[in-house]
């Protein structure tokens, strides 16, 4: 039986590519928390996390301090028992971002070296469901692009093969909202996705007034209309329109998913690998969804989600949002606007590690004494 012998942390912090701002802030800086796994046979995994530029340190604390200790010795294909322990050693400070975020550096790194033992891709790995999954942008639809620009945006996307766009919404009155959405839908056709995303910024008597203008538009979902934590009123809301309601990208357990489900809150699940806490809570959210005969279609992170989504038949897209373009040495595979998942055993991420390196922004190593 191998051994953890060697958990190795770091962070890398990235700018985006392009100015992304929505209903509530700005995404100015992704810090990026890494785990290095090596087992005593020599075989290492790797996985890591993000933020949109605050708390980065915190993970990595939490990581140095009360989880990559508590590694060293065990068997690392263990994954399961591993991560219920941890979440358990962290139940203080759990549910929450912080913790979450911090769990899916180290349970990546175990599905990665669980992968490549077994020399396999995670998709297949995981669940071996499809061999790729329709993609749409949402790099053209930020909330401070103005009219002409979202309608050249979203026509660029339809060109390159895209089968949808997202774009945020939240402006100061509904009238701009659709005047922006109608000039979209009309230059794009009735057969190109619109999403759309409020990013937590409605109450729910504005969320439901909303709603009831962007109906006309058909569009593909209205995503994070309200704060997560407000259950109930996702539940008045999903009850007042014919929209599907899609969440998760705040949402840190599995437990809560089913909460939403159960009551009707929502029709589309969006979980994050990074804010659930890994891959193995969200493969539990991915089946949740699909006994309730919901679509999960995740937030961000598209290096990995592309495999999680293949892994499982009830993933309908993957969002396109390229941010590991420096630090790796191939990105993502797309073919007639899907994306399609790598055949290399792991995660399918092709790290540029002397980069990493030369980007690093402190960390700690852990070894077997």
């Amino acid at each position: 039986m191998a051994k953890i012998v060697r958990i190795e942390l770091l962070q890398v912090d990235l700018t985006p590519k392009v100015k992304r701002t929505d209903a509530i802030q700005a995404f100015i800086k992704q810090e990026t928390p890494f785990v290095r796994i090596t087992d005593s046979d020599g075989l290492q995994g790797t996985g890591y996390s993000y933020t949109i530029g605050t708390g980065g340190s915190s993970v990595m604390a939490l990581l140095a301090d009360h989880l990559a200790p508590r590694l060293v010795g065990r068997d690392p294909a263990m994954v399961e028992q591993i991560w219920k322990d941890l979440f358990f050693h962290t139940h203080a400070t759990a549910v929450g971002a912080i913790t979450a975020l911090a769990l899916c550096a180290v349970d990546m790194a175990l599905w990665d070296l669980r992968c490549r033992r077994a020399g396999l891709p995670l998709h297949v790995m995981a669940g071996g469901a499809q061999d790729r999954v329709p993609l749409y942008t949402t790099e053209g639809g930020w909330l401070h692009i103005d009219k002409a620009k979202l309608v050249e945006e979203a026509l660029q996307a339809k060109a390159e093969g895209f089968h949808g766009a997202k774009i945020k919404v939240g402006r100061p009155h509904v009238s701009e909202d659709i005047d922006r959405l109608a000039a979209v839908r009309d230059k794009v056709g009735a057969g190109f996705e619109i999403m759309t995303d409020a990013n937590q910024g409605f109450t729910v008597s504005e969320a439901i007034r909303r709603a009831r203008h962007y109906e006309a538009l058909d569009l593909a979902w209205f995503e994070e209309p309200l704060p997560a934590e407000d259950l109930e009123g996702h539940v008045r809301l999903s009850q007042s329109t014919s929209l599907p309601i899609a969440v998760g990208e705040s949402i840190y357990h599995p437990s809560h998913f089913r909460e939403y489900l159960q009551r009707g809150a929502c029709s589309i699940v969006q979980a994050d690998v990074a804010r659930i806490g890994g891959i193995t809570p969200w493969l539990k959210v991915a089946h949740l969804a699909e006994t309730f005969n919901a679509w999960i279609c995740p937030h961000f992170l598209m290096e990995i989600h592309v495999a999680l989504c293949a892994a499982v038949p009830n993933a309908r897209w993957v969002e396109y949002i390229p941010q590991l373009d420096d630090l790796t040495t191939a990105r993502m595979a797309i073919k007639d606007g899907h994306a399609v998942p790598s055949s290399a055993p792991g995660l399918g991420i092709a790290w540029n590690w002397p980069e990493i390196e030369r980007r690093r922004v402190g960390g700690r190593t852990v070894t077997l004494s």
